[in-house]
């Protein structure tokens, strides 16, 4: 398979603590690191490992946090095709707690491609499955000449303005940033898939089917969040390039989910299994 996302990158620097600190209090970190992350680096790591390479159309910052995160994510097995803005790298503090569980600070603007950058987009038309995150609306339409579609909630008004059919939408029924309401999108998605946490998560087609998926079993010990929905959303792009059906398509994304919330940061848990197409 041939895959790739379309997004962004945040830099992003971890603390493991007891609990987040209350307004004026100080905790002390047990463990601290950074790395490059955000939704499309983690969904394009994701892919790679279950596809055997990825390749990941973004744009970063014209700075050091910027080619740090270019040389880090091809060292995680990416082809990165970038674009430097003469601007600073979006960057991130993450709290993670002693329940595993990530609180995100951003800092900066979010940097997405767009269609008039030079990058390989004539490409994706020889792409299986494609994952957005962000860019402006060519960006979108350059990203749907792929078989398949698949995109966040999050930034939805890019979509919208874009008039590109999607073939599978992610949304949190939990996140107020990642909800989608029937309607927002013209024409509709043709699968939204709302996630619910260690509560599985529901779907829709556009032709009015409705379904729920189950969480699987963790294959370890829980170690933090940040990243989960990320490769959840990974794993689902794949599953449906691959031809999986919804059902097979949420369980690979499911147990992509589970296997990230047991590695320490986005990375280290990640599922890596390739599936054949069928």
């Amino acid at each position: 398979m041939r895959v790739a996302v379309v997004g962004h990158v945040e830099w992003i620097e971890f603390a493991r603590v007891d609990h987040v600190p209350a307004a004026g209090e100080i905790v002390h970190a047990h463990d601290a690191w950074e790395e490059p992350g955000g939704g499309g680096a983690v969904a394009a790591v994701q892919l790679a490992k279950l596809a055997g390479g990825a390749t990941f159309y973004t744009a970063l910052g014209d700075d050091d946090l910027g080619h740090r995160a270019h040389r880090q994510l091809t060292a995680l097995g990416l082809r990165v095709e970038a674009v430097f803005r003469p601007e600073p790298q979006r960057r991130g503090f993450v709290y993670v707690d002693a329940l595993g569980e990530r609180t995100i600070t951003v800092i900066g603007d979010r940097l997405g491609p767009r269609a008039a950058d030079p990058l390989p987009w004539e490409e994706l038309s020889d792409t299986d499955a494609v994952y957005f995150t962000a860019g402006e609306a060519g960006a979108a339409r350059a990203a749907r000449a792929a078989r398949t579609l698949v995109s966040t909630a999050r930034g939805i008004e890019v979509l919208a303005g874009s008039g590109v059919r999607l073939d599978a939408l992610v949304a949190s029924g939990a996140d107020e940033g990642e909800r989608y309401g029937q309607g927002m999108l013209d024409p509709e998605p043709d699968l939204v898939v709302s996630t619910e946490g260690a509560s599985g998560g529901r779907w829709r087609t556009a032709g009015g089917d409705v379904g729920r998926y189950r969480a699987v079993p963790l294959p370890g010990p829980v170690s933090d969040a940040y990243g989960c929905g990320d490769s959840f959303a990974g794993g689902l792009t794949h599953g449906l390039g691959a031809g999986l059906g919804i059902d097979g398509a949420l369980e690979l994304a499911a147990r992509c989910g589970a296997a990230c919330l047991t590695g320490h940061g986005p990375y280290a848990g990640q599922l890596a299994e390739l599936v054949p197409r069928q």
